[in-house]
C-alpha cells in the first residue's frame, strides 16, 4: 500500500519474505476490489480475508487429524482382532 515497513523477525529471511508476499497479494487484492478506498479500511478488509483463510486451514486440519485418528483406530482394531 506504499509503505515500507522494517521488520524484525527470528524467522529464515525466506520465510520473512513469504509471508511478505503472502500480505501484499491479500492487500492488492482487496485494493483491486475497492478502488480508491481508505487504506484502514482495506487493511482491516485483507485482514479479515486472511484470517477467513486460516480459520478455513484450521476447520479442514482438524477434519483430517479427526480422519486419520479414525482410520488409526480401525485400523488398530482389525490388528487386535486378527491376533486374537
Amino acid at each position: 500500500m506504499g509503505r515500507e515497513l522494517q521488520v524484525r523477525s527470528s524467522a529464515a529471511p525466506e520465510a520473512v519474505n513469504e509471508v511478505e508476499s503472502f500480505v501484499n497479494a491479500k492487500l492488492a487484492e482487496v485494493s483491486a476490489a475497492v478502488p480508491g478506498g481508505d487504506t484502514q479500511v482495506m487493511a482491516i478488509l485483507a485482514l479479515m480475508n486472511i484470517a477467513e483463510a486460516y480459520l478455513a486451514a484450521m476447520r479442514e486440519r482438524d477434519s483430517l487429524t479427526s480422519q486419520g485418528e479414525a482410520t488409526v483406530r480401525r485400523l488398530l482394531g482389525r490388528i487386535e482382532q486378527d491376533l486374537s
